[in-house]
């Protein structure tokens, strides 16, 4: 029955990132910090902040890049996942309004709360769906407007997040030595009070209080956080490639989340991956949530440096805590 198993291939890439650029200068006016300091912390230099729009009008934008570089009609999507944290509205969900923004009449959709693994978490769920043979074109795509949730006189957060967007399409493929081959995913509610937004749900609907005290802006234990994102996301690197009989060497790249610079370093160093093959444009866009990790992909492949047949690791860490890796092998020329 296994033989007859499709594998779920990246066959498109797409990407919208907001015009405006804030850069570490312009923190140095408004908090107590320097372009040195944060850079030197996270790797981050700047980021891209969405001043007139919604979540849905970032998934929207890289939807359509997606589609128009593969000169792809709408209507032929089947399925639309976006990961996000930053939902337009409770309801009706992101998926539905990008859905009708983008004019994609015969798509279903929903979208996945996991944080910076959302990504990762609705790769898995896209490529099951593809592997169940019922739908040929599931759109996946990471979009936050973390400027949403950003308290800017919180220097701990606010230098770290940024806005943006990038999707993925899959599409079925019989051949086994191509496309999302595994993934390990993990989920710990121990996590819960390092990493969280208090305000805005059942638990703590908005008023006056939840405002007042800053509820529905993002929390950050920094020092807690790094300590298991760095154990986490190497973790499961490395039992991803001990799994598939991987070594440093058969990597052609890690795809990290893009959080923090140090943290990305540290798995890396315990993947045996060396500096070169490890994507990176945190500099660039900061902590984009869910969108960092298509984001690289879409970047790395478009100026040539991913090629078909490449090996790559995705790892990925959030609040939740959530935590995973995929092992993805290229399939576009």
């Amino acid at each position: 029955m296994q033989s007859n198993k499709l594998n779920a291939a990246v066959t498109a890439v797409g990407m919208y990132v907001p015009e405006k650029v804030l850069d570490n200068k312009y923190f140095e006016s408004i908090i107590e910090t320097n372009d040195e300091w944060i850079r030197t912390r996270t790797g981050i230099s700047e980021r891209r902040i969405l001043e007139n729009g919604a979540t849905s009008d970032l998934a929207a934008g890289a939807i359509k890049d997606l589609l128009s570089s593969k000169n792809l009609s709408p209507e032929e999507i089947d399925v639309i996942i976006v990961a996000t944290v930053t939902p337009d509205m409770f309801f009706p969900s992101t998926a539905a309004l990008v859905q009708e923004k983008i004019g994609a009449s015969n798509a279903w959709g929903f979208d996945l709360s996991a944080a910076c693994s959302g990504f990762l978490f609705a790769l898995q769920t896209g490529a099951s769906l593809i592997e169940s043979g019922k739908f040929k074109k599931v759109i996946v795509v990471g979009a936050d407007k973390m400027s949403a949730i950003v308290d800017y006189t919180d220097r701990n957060t606010c230098i770290l997040f940024g806005d943006a967007a990038s999707a993925v399409l899959l599409e079925p493929t019989e051949d086994k030595n191509y496309g999302l081959i595994d993934s390990i995913l993990r989920v710990d509610g121990n996590g819960k009070e390092s990493l969280y937004m208090k305000g805005g749900g059942s638990l703590n609907p908005a008023s006056e209080e939840t405002i007042k005290n800053k509820m529905h802006y993002i929390y950050q234990d920094g020092k807690a956080v790094f300590k298991v994102a760095v154990k986490g996301m190497a973790d499961v690197s490395v039992e991803m490639m001990d799994k598939h009989g991987l070594k440093g060497e058969d990597v052609a790249y890690l795809v990290p989340h893009q959080a923090n610079l140090r943290i990305i370093d540290a798995t890396a160093s315990r993947m045996g991956v060396t500096k070169d093959k490890v994507m990176i444009n945190i500099n660039k866009y900061g902590n984009t949530t869910a969108a960092t990790i298509p984001l690289c992909l879409t970047e790395y492949y478009r100026e040539g440096k991913v090629k078909k047949g490449d090996k790559l690791i995705l790892a990925a860490f959030g609040a939740g805590y959530t935590w995973g890796s995929c092992y993805l092998v290229w399939s576009m020329d």
